[in-house]
């Protein structure tokens, strides 16, 4: 290195360094920790039921039931679900294409039977409550490690188990658009590096997202949480519930690629 570019390095450190919040925020133990919840092995074609409970603030319930079906495609993955019952939304259904690259959008499409078509969900759209929950487009597909800085905050007890909480930020502007978050904190189990609660930050909207994760149970082989429960707080008010309840869960399926077409989102069940 050039003493001119030791210089004008040395500069730009120490400017950073005096501006509030400018520290470089990433830990390589912390990355280190949600690369090994990325590479938790989750299994392919996998098939399963799923109920939705969605309930308001004044404690009504409503229900949806769907059938879901998952594909890998080495670091790629696609997902179908369709909606069974209640009969008048029935074949209501969500396809995604979730890409690893992290410069790359995945594709998201909606079919409503009473459109009669499908509607591609737009980038900007993908903060928009999925199937009237409080799930986001964006949370039906994996994040990239690469997009966000994290940090161990602490290290605590947690539905009696002991887990890190990770602070995760988006390195940029564009990650906030396309997810809708501005800041999130996992809890990452020690001992299976699994994440057990998720407090997300939407850029939009005086409120905060807890997701807890539950009832884990061993599908051939594979540990997968068959209990998701989604909570949005005001303060200390509920404003929305929302729990998904998985059953019938089977790996190693023989899932056609066809299956995952807008062709086949369109015909339903």
């Amino acid at each position: 290195m050039t003493k001119k570019k030791f210089f004008l390095n040395t500069i730009v450190t120490v400017f950073l360094l005096l501006i509030p919040g400018a520290v470089i925020a990433d830990q390589p133990e912390a990355r280190r920790i949600m690369e090994k919840v990325e590479a938790v092995d989750d299994g392919d074609n996998r098939t399963a039921d799923m109920l939705m409970i969605l309930t308001d603030q004044k404690g009504a319930k409503r229900k949806k039931y769907f059938k879901t079906f998952s594909k890998e495609y080495g670091e790629d993955s696609k997902q179908l679900m369709i909606i069974d019952r209640p009969a008048n939304i029935r074949n209501s259904g969500f396809l995604t294409y979730d890409y690893d690259h992290p410069d790359t959008d995945d594709d998201q499409w909606l079919y409503l039977p009473s459109l009669g078509r499908s509607k591609r969900i737009a980038t900007g759209d993908k903060d928009g409550s999925f199937m009237g929950s409080d799930l986001n487009y964006s949370d039906m597909t994996s994040r990239e490690t690469a997009d966000y800085d994290y940090k161990i905050l602490k290290e605590m007890m947690l539905k009696n188990e002991k887990v890190w909480l990770i602070e995760s930020l988006p390195r940029s502007e564009k990650v906030i658009d396309r997810t809708g978050y501005k800041k999130t904190i996992f809890a990452v189990r020690q001992d299976l590096y699994m994440v057990s609660r998720i407090k997300a930050w939407p850029e939009k909207g005086n409120y905060v997202k807890i997701t807890d994760f539950s009832n884990l149970e061993k599908i051939n082989g594979i540990l997968v949480y068959t209990d998701v429960r989604v909570i949005k707080k005001s303060g200390k008010s509920i404003r929305h519930k929302t729990q998904l309840l998985l059953s019938d869960i089977r790996f190693n399926q023989n899932l056609p690629d066809d299956l995952f077409t807008l062709r086949r989102l369109e015909k339903g069940l």
